[in-house]
């Protein structure tokens, strides 16, 4: 599994209990040298949160693979070695643990380096950041997934698919969420060995496949002397294609991204026959299909007024809205560097549409993608007043996924600590609702 770039990893940081009791605290930590090294070189790590805890280098153990060690019984091991790919697991006795949401932790990791002089010895790292204790106890009435669009940019550069997935399963959800043409191997026709690890890494952290992303691409022919329109059994062609392998990976929700014809969204007149034509299929596989409800679209519109219509009128049960929570977005976005005031989707300053409006809607509603863009280590959100969301979502009867989206900056490994704060967040709230 890859690290990290920090020393201090964001998986891994978690409450610890004996029984009943919560008896301490864990971290991860990625080892700073360019080698591994045998564990019996370690000196120590203090280990300071806040002002809650502050412990000297001999008081935190420390585990690797199945067995934990007090620093004394490393100083007299053999055969004990710290992995430069594995990070080791600290764990530190606090009783009762640590309170939910972000903390400043330092560490300080002492090392013996054989070929550095004694006066210069130990080798003496420390680093502080911000990380978020991964959520524990009750969530409310909903269900808690990530989709890996949230680590766009890292996926495939500094995450793979199973360090993604530890990643999601570290902060407690139990779904997660792709994009087909995004995450898949292979994709259209992965290999069968790809879909076995797929189902492998599915149990290993216990999760369960929720929502697939796909695309009907009506500009394929857009271009050059012979350009044309797609067609509606085009569209279906493709909306099948996903729908049957969406099917075979387990997923339950189809949420096929349709080519727009305006700014405000508004999706290629074929998308009504490309998806009747699909009905019987979904159906058949049992998949619901989920169009998506984002800004710059609001709940009240001709776009979803429509895909209402079609529900009504088929009387079909595996046709339905997915909610995507950018539409509350009230506060904007701030401005990248180089961008100018005015010179950028209006809607990025956020369309604020009054969660009110979800009780109107909220009988065809069937997935939630909870988009962000920045929680700060407050667990403030910048942009998404929760809350009223998660308030609107529990009295309109919604109990289903809340997978969260997020779409910030995308510095690498960000993604990591922002999605574990959201958790934090919308669970903390969703409790107390």
């Amino acid at each position: 599994m890859l690290l990290e770039r920090d020393l201090i990893q964001s998986t891994g940081f978690r409450n610890v209990r004996e029984g009943d009791r919560v008896t301490g605290f864990q971290l991860r930590v990625r080892m700073p040298s360019y080698r591994g090294m045998a564990a019996s070189l370690i000196d120590g790590i203090a280990v300071r949160v806040g002002d809650l805890v502050d412990v000297g280098p001999e008081v935190p153990r420390w585990t690797f693979g199945d067995t934990t060690y007090s620093l004394g019984e490393l100083w007299d091991s053999d055969g004990v070695r710290w992995p430069l790919e594995e990070a080791a697991i600290v764990t530190v006795p606090h009783e009762g643990g640590l309170p939910e949401g972000t903390h400043e932790v330092s560490i300080e990791l002492r090392l013996r380096m054989s070929y550095i002089p004694e006066e210069h010895q130990p080798s003496t790292y420390r680093v502080t950041r911000h990380i978020t204790l991964s959520p524990d106890g009750d969530g409310g009435p909903f269900q808690y997934g990530v989709s890996l669009y949230s680590y766009m940019t890292d996926y495939g550069t500094v995450l793979d698919l199973e360090t993604a997935l530890a990643h999601v399963a570290d902060v407690g959800a139990t779904g997660v969420e792709i994009l087909g043409e995004g995450h898949v191997a292979g994709y259209p026709e992965p290999t069968t060995e790809w879909i076995d690890r797929w189902f492998a890494l599915l149990d290993r952290y216990g999760l369960e496949p929720t929502n697939y992303g796909s695309w009907i691409d009506t500009r394929l022919h857009s271009s050059g002397p012979n350009a044309r329109r797609l067609t509606a059994e085009e569209g279906a062609g493709m909306l099948q294609r996903d729908l049957r392998l969406a099917k075979r990976l387990g997923f339950r929700f189809v949420r096929p991204k349709i080519g727009v014809v305006s700014s405000d969204l508004v999706p290629d007149p074929i998308w009504t026959e490309s998806v009747e034509r699909s009905l019987d299929l979904a159906a058949e596989l049992d998949v619901v299909i989920c169009p998506e409800i984002h800004s710059p679209t609001p709940i009240k519109h001709p776009v979803v007024d429509d895909y209402i219509e079609l529900i009504e009128r088929t009387g079909t049960q595996h046709f339905g809205l997915l909610l995507d929570t950018g539409i509350f977005q009230d506060r904007p976005i701030p401005l990248r560097p180089g961008e100018l005031p005015g010179r950028r989707p209006a809607f990025l300053d956020g369309i604020g549409v009054d969660p009110a409006d979800i009780a109107d809607i909220a009988k065809y509603v069937v997935f939630i993608q909870a988009k962000f863009h920045d929680i700060d280590e407050h667990l403030e959100d910048q942009q998404i007043p929760w809350e009223p969301v998660l308030r609107a979502l529990k009295d309109a009867g919604y109990t289903g996924y809340l997978s969260s989206e997020y779409e910030g900056e995308r510095e690498p490994w960000r993604s990591i600590e922002q999605v574990r704060r959201q958790h934090s967040l919308i669970r903390r709230i969703a409790a107390g609702l």
